[in-house]
């Protein structure tokens, strides 16, 4: 995994704030699967408010640099998040690189059972959120278009959690969308067809009423199956 000259940058900007106490800093990859905005995360020994404060007067330059804020985690409280954020840790767990220190996930690994907790919790929000979208589009394609879209980005991030929970980090959009339709028993392109739409500016209302029943049903599906999953 590619580190850019940024992240060197960084790492002497917290040395220069945190001395010792900076313990382990990696990059990782976003969500995106671009490195251009170089996520990292931090741990340090201690965490203070003046820390914060320090890092706060640097983070326009980082941001000027290409760079994320960074994740910045106290030692005493990074292992125990890992159950709380199984899917967002278990990704940088899965791929990434040691910029400094050791590395903060060497003797880690997140809980399956943690995993498709989350995965539920992510699986029946979206499911609420489509619900009550649906209720507030008043019957109008325009808005129910606009909702459709709107949702494509947090379905895609759900079919990847939902991969990931089978075992599957890196793979393929396209073929996370298949699969996790399979693995539901969801008609094929019930998602895809949702998931293709993410960025776009638009989607015809006609297509939305088009599209509609068959991703709310899809998502149903998925959730029953995060649900009666047999593997935990």
């Amino acid at each position: 995994m590619h580190i850019p000259d940024a992240v060197r940058t960084l790492e002497r900007d917290l040395r220069d704030v945190f001395g010792g106490r900076l313990l382990s800093l990696v990059a990782y990859r976003g969500g995106s699967g671009d490195d251009r905005s170089a996520p990292t995360l931090a741990v340090v020994d201690a965490l203070t408010a003046d820390d914060l404060r320090a890092c706060a007067d640097r983070v326009a330059e980082w941001h000027d640099a290409g760079l994320a804020t960074p994740l910045l985690l106290a030692a005493h409280e990074f292992g125990r998040s890992l159950d709380a954020f199984p899917f967002e840790f278990g990704a940088i767990l899965a791929e990434h690189a040691v910029v400094a220190g050791a590395d903060p996930f060497a003797e880690l690994k997140v809980d399956l059972a943690h995993l498709r907790q989350a995965c539920e919790i992510q699986a029946r929000s979206h499911l609420l959120h489509l619900r009550e979208g649906f209720l507030e589009t008043r019957g109008r394609g325009d808005m129910l278009a606009a909702l459709i879209v709107r949702s494509a980005a947090p379905l895609a991030a759900l079919v990847r959690s939902v991969a990931r929970l089978r075992g599957s980090d890196a793979i393929d959009a396209d073929v996370a969308f298949r699969m996790v339709e399979t693995a539901a028993g969801a008609p094929a392109g019930s998602l895809t067809n949702i998931g293709s739409l993410a960025g776009s500016a638009s989607l015809t209302p006609d297509a939305a009423r088009r599209l509609f029943p068959p991703y709310l049903d899809a998502v149903e599906r998925l959730t029953h199956y995060i649900d009666r999953w047999s593997d935990v």
